[in-house]
């Protein structure tokens, strides 16, 4: 029986742009002035991360 896979790069190029996204969160986490500009930064390192690990899970 024969099957046929689709394959697409479309769940590695998402995993590298939100890990991108999550670079830039850290980085504003540590140079970013005041507790709440480090607190947004953290906030979206960590949602950046979790979409990366989304979709390289939705997209395998």
């Amino acid at each position: 029986m024969a099957t046929e896979t689709d394959e697409s790069d479309m769940g590695l190029g998402l995993t590298v742009l939100f890990a991108l996204v999550a670079l830039v969160g850290a980085g504003a986490m540590f140079a970013a002035p005041g507790q709440l500009n480090k607190a947004w930064g953290f906030g979206l390192a960590m949602l950046a991360a979790t979409l990366a690990v989304v979709a390289a899970q939705l997209y395998a």
